[in-house]
C-alpha cells in the first residue's frame, strides 16, 4: 500500500470524502495466482513468483487499494501450522489444515505456540523480510498485521461442527481453547509488529464469528477479538466477517473495530444501522454471482444499483462482500471501478 493509498484510507475512516469514491478490495491466493497465471503452489512456494503476481494487481489497477497488501500467507494453513496442523497442499486448489483436537481433552494437551519459530510463520515472515527493499522500492510498504480470528482457528484445529457443539455443551473448555488461541494471535500480531515497524493496522478474519447467536457472540467473541486488537496501537483496525454479519455489527465498536468487510446478503444501509456511523464499511457486491460470474454490462449496472440504494455514503470503500474470489476478470474489475467512478 502506498503512503497516498494509506493516507486516503485514514481519511476515509476519520469521516473525511474524498475526490474520487475509494474502491478496496481484499485479494489473496484464492484469486492471485489464477488471474496472474501461476499455479496456486507456485504461488506458496516461489518468492518471486508471489512478488510478480502482486505487483501485476497493483500495476493493472491504479485506482484499487488492495488489502493488506503484498499478503504474505499459506491459505487457511498459515494459523493451523503454528499448532502442528497437517498442512495437504495441491497444484491448482487451496491447500487445508489436517484437525489436531479429536476430543475436547485434547484442548489442554494442545501446545502454545512459539510464532517466532512454529509452523509456516517463519516462512511468511522471511518472504516479507526478503522482499520488503524491492516492495519499499516500489512506493508501497507493510502496513498490516495479518491473522485470521480465534473462532476460525479452533474450527480448523478441531473441526467446525465440533467446535460449534463445544460452545453449546462445554463452554467452560470453549473458553480453554479460545484463550489458547487468542495469547497465539496477540503474540503473533505483535511479532508482526515488531519484524515490520511500518505496520499500523491489523487485520482479522474469522467468518465463523457469523455462525453464533447474540448471546454467544457477547461470550465467545466480543472479549477475545477485543484483546487482539487491543494487542498493538493500530490506526486501522480492520475486521473481515462475510458469513452472518447481522449479529456482530452492534458489537463493532466494543470490540475497536473501524474497518468491516462484510456479507453480501446484508445491505450496506442494515449495517449501517447496526453498527453507527463510526465504523467504514467495505463492500458489498456479490463476489461470486456477480463479480466473479457475470460480464462486465452486468457488474457496472450492479455496482451502480449498490451505490445508489446507499442513504449515508460517508465511511465506505466500494468493494464486493468479501475477498476477491477465484476467476475474477480484469475486465469485471475495471467496470466495477468505472461504475463508482461515475459516482465521483
Amino acid at each position: 500500500m502506498t503512503n497516498k493509498q494509506w493516507e486516503e484510507l485514514l481519511s476515509v475512516i476519520g469521516g473525511k470524502s474524498l475526490s474520487v469514491n475509494p474502491v478496496g478490495f481484499i485479494i489473496d491466493s484464492p484469486w492471485l495466482p489464477g488471474w496472474s497465471g501461476v499455479t496456486t503452489l507456485d504461488y506458496y512456494t516461489s518468492d518471486e513468483k508471489w512478488l510478480k503476481s502482486n505487483f501485476q494487481a497493483i500495476e493493472t489497477f491504479p485506482d484499487i487499494t488492495f488489502f493488506p497488501g503484498f499478503w504474505s500467507e499459506y491459505g487457511m494453513c498459515t494459523e493451523p501450522s503454528a499448532f502442528g496442523a497437517r498442512s495437504v497442499w495441491y497444484r491448482e486448489n487451496l491447500p487445508h489444515a489436517e484437525k489436531v483436537i479429536y476430543n475436547s481433552d485434547d484442548i489442554s494437551r494442545l501446545p502454545q505456540p512459539n510464532v517466532e519459530y512454529d509452523g509456516l510463520l517463519p516462512f511468511m515472515i522471511n518472504r516479507l523480510k526478503n522482499l520488503e527493499g524491492r516492495i519499499t522500492e516500489s512506493g508501497h510498504s507493510i502496513k498490516f498485521a495479518v491473522t485470521r480470528g480465534p473462532l476460525n482457528i479452533a474450527t480448523f484445529l478441531m473441526g467446525t461442527t465440533e467446535f460449534m457443539m463445544l460452545l453449546a455443551l462445554e463452554p467452560e473448555r470453549a473458553h480453554l481453547l479460545l484463550e489458547k488461541i487468542t495469547r497465539f494471535i496477540c503474540d503473533w500480531v505483535i511479532y508482526q509488529k515488531s519484524c515490520f515497524p511500518s505496520i499500523d493496522g491489523i487485520l482479522l478474519l474469522d467468518d465463523i464469528v457469523g455462525f453464533v447467536g447474540e448471546e454467544e457472540c457477547r461470550e465467545f467473541v466480543v472479549p477475545y477479538l477485543k484483546r487482539v486488537f487491543d494487542a498493538i496501537p493500530t490506526s486501522v483496525r480492520f475486521f473481515h466477517n462475510d458469513a452472518f454479519g447481522l449479529v456482530c455489527a452492534p458489537f463493532l465498536q466494543e470490540i475497536g473495530v473501524n474497518l468491516f468487510n462484510f456479507s453480501f446478503d446484508h445491505t450496506i444501509n442494515q449495517i449501517r444501522e447496526l453498527s453507527g456511523h463510526e465504523v467504514t464499511l467495505i463492500g458489498n457486491l456479490p463476489p461470486r454471482d456477480i463479480l466473479a460470474s457475470a460480464n462486465p454490462e452486468t457488474v457496472y449496472s450492479a455496482t451502480r444499483n449498490m451505490i445508489l440504494e446507499v442513504t449515508d455514503r460517508r465511511r465506505i470503500i466500494w468493494s464486493c462482500g468479501g475477498g476477491i474470489p477465484q476467476n475474477v476478470s480484469t475486465e469485471n474489475l475495471n467496470a466495477f471501478v468505472a461504475a463508482v467512478k461515475s459516482f465521483s
